[in-house]
């Protein structure tokens, strides 16, 4: 039984084509380093910090990344790629090309005898009624219909500006330190767990390495991201443990 390998955030195409590339040969670097045992990758999320799918156009760079990615789907390595709230429009390209399956929202399933719930991350908590109603209409058919209108050279440059005017707010709020018992998402696992039988809850988005216990003997974990931390998390002999990447 081979180990099975968690990843999320690695906002590539930001903050500078530079400094997007280095991270893309090290995130490889890591590829590489864990094929030979991996079994299945769960990439959580926000891989892209923006992709949209075009009919015949999609986003040039990233071709080390996803090549990779490719190389291992061709031998047999199962990969979930879920959208992020910056790579929400992910259609058909990334399952056909690379060998992916596309999670619109959560997974739930059984790996290694323990049962998982995973989720990028975002929109699981009960505040922010305006996150929640702006993501249902970007993930809405009418607004990617519209968007399909607009010429890729323009498009892609709004969407680049929009994710960059998202990251900047998300992060001064990020900066605020909370206790535990303020993070959404040990709220929603908390609650959560209290009517389903779950092992393990693992999500992104918060670009917050965690690592707690959850009622039940339930844990949850916080990927972290790729973009400061080069965090990840690992499933070994029925266990999921957080790891750094020392290139």
């Amino acid at each position: 039984m081979g180990i099975i390998y968690f990843a999320s955030d690695f906002h590539l195409g930001t903050p500078s084509y530079e400094a997007s590339l280095l991270r893309e040969k090290k995130i490889v670097r890591w590829l590489d380093e864990i094929t030979p045992n991996c079994e299945q990758l769960f990439l959580l999320g926000d891989v892209f910090d923006f992709w949209y799918e075009y009919k015949t156009v999609v986003p040039k760079n990233y071709i080390r990344l996803l090549g990779k990615l490719a190389e291992m789907s061709d031998h047999g390595i199962k990969i979930y790629f879920f959208k992020g709230n910056h790579d929400m429009w992910t259609f058909d390209y990334l399952a056909n090309e690379i060998g992916m399956e596309v999670v619109d929202e959560q997974w739930k399933g059984t790996l290694h005898d323990k049962k998982f719930f995973i989720h990028h991350g975002d929109a699981l908590w009960k505040g922010e009624v305006i996150y929640k109603f702006v993501r249902k209409v970007f993930r809405s058919t009418w607004a990617t219909w519209l968007f399909h209108r607009l010429h890729p050279n323009f498009g892609i440059r709004l969407a680049h500006y929009l994710s960059k005017t998202s990251r900047k707010k998300n992060s001064q709020k990020d900066e605020k330190p909370l206790a535990l018992e303020q993070e959404y998402q040990y709220q929603f696992a908390m609650q959560h767990c209290q009517k389903n039988e779950v092992d393990f809850y693992i999500f992104g988005h918060r670009h917050k390495p965690m690592d707690v216990p959850i009622r039940k003997n339930a844990r949850l974990i916080n990927l972290g991201d790729w973009v400061n931390k080069y965090t990840y998390a690992k499933l070994e002999n029925g266990n999921v443990t957080l790891h750094t990447y020392r290139d």
